[in-house]
Parts: structure tokens; sequence; C-alpha cells
């Protein structure tokens, strides 16, 4: 028969295995996880500070945060450069010339109409983005001809009205060539690591189409 005293060691095995138990199978792995949820949070926080959305977030493939995009488009990089463009029309030999300057802004960035995700575990973020593109050009307003009429072929007013559209387009194939869409892309994975360093985590960036980077 077991004396009292051991009955009460018994008890206090018991006890201190189960409390055991607890603290390692739920109370750790909790904590641990609300950690992660809270660190997953407050990076969310941090992407709509730096970039006015919240992207989607998991931790360890569970969602923590929904993509909230009040925006369509994402913005990383606004330029404005000045545009020359000659519209040249020739007729029996006479040639007219319509000479357009002007200033525009472009914008580059991301299309938030598709999926954007950042995926956490311990030390490591996943982010999954579309590549980024020009999303917009505008003109500033400051456009300026200088007409050189010819012998007999001398500028009429339809003759502008397809020189500003020959303008306009120029300027769109300029803008798609120039580096606006690299300097959008550089600015925003110089930003991505600021944030990502301030949370600990190594960053690989997956681009739609298969490129990925990673960034220690």
């Amino acid at each position: 028969m077991f004396s009292n005293r051991k009955i009460i060691l018994i008890i206090l095995l018991l006890v201190t295995l189960s409390i055991t138990a607890y603290v390692l199978i739920v109370y750790i792995p909790t904590q641990v996880a609300q950690r992660s949820y809270e660190g997953a949070k407050q990076l969310g926080r941090d992407f709509k500070e730096a970039f006015q959305f919240t992207p989607e977030v998991t931790v360890n493939n569970t969602v923590v945060l929904q993509q909230q995009t009040p925006i369509l488009e994402l913005a990383t990089i606004s330029q404005k450069f000045q545009h020359n463009y000659a519209w040249t029309n020739t007729w029996l030999k006479s040639t007219k010339t319509i000479s357009i300057t002007g200033t525009f802004e472009a914008k580059a960035g991301f299309d938030l109409n598709q999926k954007f995700t950042i995926n956490i575990n311990e030390e490591n973020a996943t982010i999954i983005l579309p590549h980024p593109k020009l999303l917009s050009l505008e003109s500033m307003g400051d456009i300026k001809f200088k007409d050189e009429h010819g012998w007999w072929n001398p500028i009429k007013a339809e003759d502008r009205t397809a020189a500003i559209n020959a303008f306009n387009n120029d300027a769109k194939r300029y803008a798609a060539q120039a580096d606006f869409v690299k300097e959008a892309q550089q600015a925003f994975e110089t930003k991505i690591r600021e944030i990502m360093k301030a949370h600990g985590k190594n960053v690989t960036i997956e681009y739609s189409g298969g490129e990925k980077i990673l960034f220690p």
C-alpha cells in the first residue's frame, strides 16, 4: 500500500508533468503564434504607412491580414521630363514642320488589381507581386509650337491636331523605353528591405513570371 507521503509525491509529479506538458504543447506554441501574428499585423501597418495599402500577410500559410487596397495602382516613382518632337509633312517636295516641346510626368509602379502577398515565418519573408509597369503619362500643359510652312504646303488646323497626337504617342514610346519602370522597381525593393530589416526578416521577392530576388 502507498503511504500518504508517496501519494502526495505522485500527485505532485502528475501535476508537474501536466503543467510541463501544457507549457510545451499549448502555452509556448500559443505565445510564439501570438507574437508571429502581432508581428504580421505590425508589418501590415508598416506597409500601409509606407505605401498606403495593406498586402495579404500569411504566417506559416495562415492568412493573418487580407489585402486592403483603397487604390488600384501603387506608383513608387514619379518623374518629370521634357520631350521634343518634330512633325513633318511633304507634298510635291514642299515640307512643312511643326516642332513641339512640352513637359510630361511619368508614373511607374504596380497594378494592385493583381495579387500582392507576404508569407512570413520565423526568419524569412517571401513577397509575391506583379512586375512594375508604366502606370500613367500626363502632360503638364506647357506645350510650345514652332511652325515652318512649306513653300506651297502651308500648315493647317488639322496638321496641328495630327502633330500633337504624334507628339503624345512619341512621348509614350520614350517613357516605355526609359528607366522609369526599373527605377520604380529599385525604389520599391529598397523600401521593402528597410521594412523587413526592421522586422528581422530575410526577404525573397517573387515577381509574376518566375523572377526571384533574394535579399539577405
